[in-house]
């Protein structure tokens, strides 16, 4: 259902706001340098700061910039089921073409109750889901076996793998099918993610280089793999500088060096990136020809 190169966006704001005119800004040029889908409110969005009414805003102004010309997979999730459904009713009454749900985190249900909560939320919405792994983040692990669990459920259609553990690429297609859909969450394994069988990645990267990341996205599907090698190598240190310091805030460093119109500007608890951080991203952004 989804492939190639998209970013999980970050939320601009401007005087603690959230600033819609460089949002829109921002989705242009996403959707002008080959971006193939959009993830508005995801961990990059720092939607764990974003209270309900910006989170619908976010998701509404994505839509809204988007204009149908790419799909929005807004961001969902919750360790509440019932707060999660809220989420995903609201998308879909918004227009979006799937959500992202991450793994409940905290709560560190058993794998048991990672399905129970997915299955519920299929229950109460037809909302295409794409099940979002990042046990680094949410301690929850879904394990491969319990994906492929997952997969079985008509609604369930992707998986956005931040696991890190490649041997899962194989795992879940053989488990839940050659045509599932499987997106990498590691901008840096994405090539061996893709040589391996997944068709695009939910990437941080992608905010500050679309067109590279969506040509190597299309290197990628095209076979091309001395092209995607060459690619991923100009991007790499870019990769590795977009976690030089807590995300997004090397990020949005790096766009306020690439566009005069954004702002770095965070929200607490993460705080602007570090001397090192930025010194790490100025570097970078010269490497793979951005800045």
């Amino acid at each position: 259902m989804f492939s190639g190169s998209i970013p999980a966006l970050v939320t601009p704001f401007r005087d603690g706001a959230f600033d819609a005119k460089s949002f829109a800004r921002l989705v242009d040029w996403q959707v002008e340098s080959g971006t193939s889908a959009l993830v508005p409110c995801g961990t990059t969005g720092e939607s764990a700061t974003l209270s309900f009414d910006e989170h619908y805003q976010v998701i509404d102004a994505c839509i809204g910039a988007a204009a149908g010309r790419v799909p929005v997979i807004a961001g969902c999730g919750s360790n509440d089921t019932a707060t999660a459904i809220r989420h995903m009713r609201h998308a879909a009454a918004a227009g979006a073409d799937a959500a992202l749900v991450v793994a409940p985190y905290y709560n560190r249900p058993s794998q048991d109750g990672i399905v129970a909560h997915f299955q519920a939320l299929a229950d109460a919405s037809d909302l295409p889901i794409v099940v979002y792994n990042v046990p680094g983040r949410t301690v929850t692990d879904i394990s491969a076996e319990t994906m492929c669990r997952l997969a079985e459920i008509s609604s369930i259609v992707a998986i956005k793998d931040a696991s890190g553990d490649l041997a899962r690429v194989t795992a879940h297609r053989l488990g839940a099918g050659a045509d599932f859909c499987q997106l990498s969450g590691n901008d840096d394994l994405w090539l061996p993610h893709a040589v391996m069988g997944g068709v695009g990645c939910i990437s941080v990267t992608a905010n500050v280089a679309p067109r590279l990341c969506a040509d190597f996205a299309a290197a990628c599907a095209g076979g091309d793999w001395t092209g995607a090698l060459a690619l991923h190598d100009r991007l790499f240190d870019l990769h590795k500088a977009m976690f030089t310091d807590a995300s997004p805030a090397p990020a949005k460093y790096a766009l306020s060096r690439v566009h005069d119109w954004f702002s770095p500007e965070m929200r607490l608890p993460i705080i602007p990136a570090s001397d090192a951080s930025r010194r790490a991203v100025d570097a970078a952004l010269v490497a793979a020809g951005v800045a």
